[in-house]
């Protein structure tokens, strides 16, 4: 199965696909900043590439944390960049009736990890996305096994949206981080004919939650963990990244510095042409 993002086709014997920008948009100038670096970067590799930013971080551990600027204002913005950088975009929904407006301006509606089991959600998103020529992007929750996104794809499905994508995202492990299973990822891959392909998240996936009053994190990993990811054969790649990390206002201790994430892709592009 292929998931197609507008002008990006994610999949089996497709170029590996980005999907990289802010954890949250706190801008549209850093956006566009952002998106750019990330587009030129993939377009010299030949990479395909989504720009990603979040208008609402609805579950944030504080709850004196920045969340963003809202459904209108963010959409405006991720408008914008969709049009100025000519990139598809995807960004989350938190709620069902956020379905609609967003399916509007983004290719991919992504579903939070926490939620990817809430049926309404991923039945709103699939009625819009599906309504629209859109994608559903269903992020693994850090509490499930791979064969347990059999459920969500089926709900999705169901409601009229086969153009999916799963994102694996790293699991619970007990003890405030979270642990990257590759054979997990790998089952994931192959949950049957009809299988969505797979994006692994490497910055999420550095994140020691429970830590503090915000989520810690190495970034440090992140490229260890995307080359690994890539090693062993995934669709697309997620890394969050931020001009300057440590002042981000979400995500400070996983996102990636911008000025080294050209240097990152590359080391992947060449991971992938290593294997094909």
């Amino acid at each position: 199965m292929l998931c197609i993002a507008g002008n990006v086709t994610i999949g089996e014997g497709q170029a590996l696909a980005v999907i990289s920008g802010p954890c949250l948009l706190e801008s549209l100038e850093m956006g566009l900043e952002v998106g750019r670096v990330a587009r030129d970067a993939c377009r010299e590799l030949g990479l395909g590439y989504v720009f990603k930013a979040s208008f609402d971080k609805a579950n944030r551990s504080s709850p004196g944390s920045p969340r963003g600027p809202g459904l209108e204002k963010g959409l405006g913005w991720l408008s914008q960049i969709r049009d100025e950088l000519g990139v598809p975009v995807t960004t989350d929904v938190h709620e069902p009736a956020q379905a609609g407006p967003v399916t509007k301006v983004a290719s991919i509606l992504q579903i939070p990890a926490f939620l990817c089991r809430q049926t309404d959600l991923l039945v709103a998103a699939s009625r819009a996305a599906g309504a629209a020529g859109g994608a559903v992007n269903i992020k693994k929750g850090q509490f499930l096994s791979p064969s347990e996104m059999r459920g969500p794809i089926q709900k999705c499905c169901e409601a009229g949206c086969a153009n999916l994508l799963l994102t694996e995202r790293g699991t619970f492990f007990g003890y405030h981080r979270l642990v990257n299973d590759f054979a997990g990822v790998a089952e994931m891959m192959a949950l049957g004919d009809n299988a969505p392909p797979v994006c692994f998240d490497a910055t999420h996936s550095t994140q020691t939650p429970g830590t503090g009053a915000v989520t810690g994190g190495n970034r440090a990993l992140a490229p260890r963990l995307a080359r690994a990811a890539v090693a062993i054969g995934v669709h697309a790649v997620f890394l969050e990244c931020h001009p300057d990390p440590d002042r981000a206002q979400s995500d400070a201790a996983t996102q990636l510095a911008l000025a080294d994430l050209p240097g990152v892709l590359a080391s992947l592009a060449r991971v992938r042409d290593a294997i094909a």
